[in-house]
């Protein structure tokens, strides 16, 4: 596949046939595709990168979306497969947002304790902003988010209900940000030991995952 532009392409949202819940739908030449990841319009070669590891490196039929404000990535998919199907919707496990959820509280952690309360209420506010902008069920004020930074993900008895491209969205500005606080990645390393309070499959779930995403390559 190649690079698309918005007039190239039609875009609807379906309905989730399990919940309240809407599923963004890119149609070109007759073909469908559900919606893997998002990037700012400043990461052009990120998103280039992740669009050639999985058409190239996972040999998986992907569309690259150019619009003035942010780039996404967009995978191929059969209407009537998210009909029968909610894994095909891009419905992610509970088990890999608890575990995306885990990392996310890690960090916060690790930039209070070694930063401080403003640099922790920065970050905040950052996060808020990412999940903000990209439309995060369940994360829609700060409160929300707040309550997502601190609250155990495995007790709370119920996690949100994100789709995979919230998650791939999650990691790469979480890296992002993360990054401009530390200066550097180290961060990011050892992905393996924040989740050993995570049920061993579902750790397992997700390192898989991981492994098999282009976001395998930040995270480790």
């Amino acid at each position: 596949m190649f690079i698309l532009k918005r007039q190239d392409v039609e875009i609807s949202n379906v309905q989730h046939p399990k919940k309240d819940q809407q599923i963004p739908i890119l149609t070109y030449q007759g073909q469908t595709f559900r919606l893997i990841s998002v990037f700012n319009a400043s990461q052009e070669e990120d998103a280039k990168a992740f669009w050639r590891d999985l058409t190239d490196n996972q040999g998986k039929a992907c569309v690259l979306l150019e619009e003035p404000e942010r780039y996404s990535v967009w995978g191929k998919i059969r209407l009537d497969q998210i009909e029968t199907d909610a894994a095909a919707s891009g419905e992610s496990p509970p088990g890999l947002t608890q575990a995306c959820l885990l990392i996310l509280q890690a960090v916060y952690l690790d930039i209070e304790d070694l930063f401080g309360a403003k640099q922790a209420t920065g970050f905040q506010k950052d996060i808020t902003e990412v999940m903000k902008q990209w439309r995060f069920p369940q994360a829609e004020t700060p409160d929300a988010v707040k309550y997502l930074l601190t609250a155990d993900p495995l007790q709370s008895g119920q996690v949100p209900n994100w789709q995979e491209h919230h998650l791939n969205t999650l990691l790469q500005e979480l890296h992002r940000i993360g990054k401009r606080y530390f200066g550097n990645t180290s961060f990011a390393e050892q992905v393996g030991e924040l989740l050993q309070d995570l049920p061993a499959a579902d750790r397992n779930q997700f390192l898989n995952w991981l492994k098999q995403s282009p976001l395998g390559k930040l995270w480790k």
